[in-house]
């Protein structure tokens, strides 16, 4: 297990990072759960910035400063709506949490936090999803010394119980 990955309980919103991902909608306009309130905190300039985003399509993912948030960045992601998984949408969570990552190292981002992408209003399995948002993530990071740190952030003790469960079944990284 990387010791660089690390999970928490917290409002993202309050992390004091490089960056915070954003488990948004294609528009990147607000919306419910973690959007809104990231939206919220970040205040009025982050809307009209991502206005000028053009949208963002499901695995995707692009950049916003972090304006009022305590983070410098805001990656904003597009998961996948949960239609019983035979819609690649495994993959397409995974490419959430790998292009985030590509994101952030394209601008120098080291320290990140991610939500739990697609499991609220967009319905994926919460345990499949943690299984694919550590294993993304381990396997991007690995032998790559630029990221120093990986927050799952995670809204209570149960769900950072289940993500911290996927992290410890990882097997060593070399």
């Amino acid at each position: 297990m990387d010791r660089r990955i690390e999970v928490i309980v917290a409002d993202i919103t309050t992390l004091k990072l490089d960056a915070i991902v954003n488990a948004a909608n294609s528009a990147l306009l607000g919306g419910g759960g973690v959007d809104g309130a990231i939206h919220r905190k970040a205040g009025p300039r982050l809307l009209a910035h991502c206005l000028t985003l053009g949208g963002c399509s499901a695995g995707e993912a692009k950049i916003s400063p972090g304006f009022d948030l305590p983070a410098k960045f805001v990656i904003h992601t597009v998961g996948p709506v949960w239609s019983g998984g035979n819609n690649h949408e495994d993959k397409v969570l995974a490419a959430c949490y790998r292009r985030s990552l590509e994101v952030a190292l394209d601008n120098g981002v080291r320290t990140i936090a991610f939500p739990a992408i697609s499991t609220g209003a967009y319905r994926f399995p919460a345990g499949q999803a943690a299984k694919i948002a550590v294993r993304t993530v381990s396997r991007v990071i690995a032998g790559d010394d630029r990221i120093d740190r990986v927050q799952f952030c995670c809204f209570s003790t149960a769900a950072a119980d289940m993500v911290s469960a996927r992290l410890s079944a990882l097997e060593p990284t070399p």
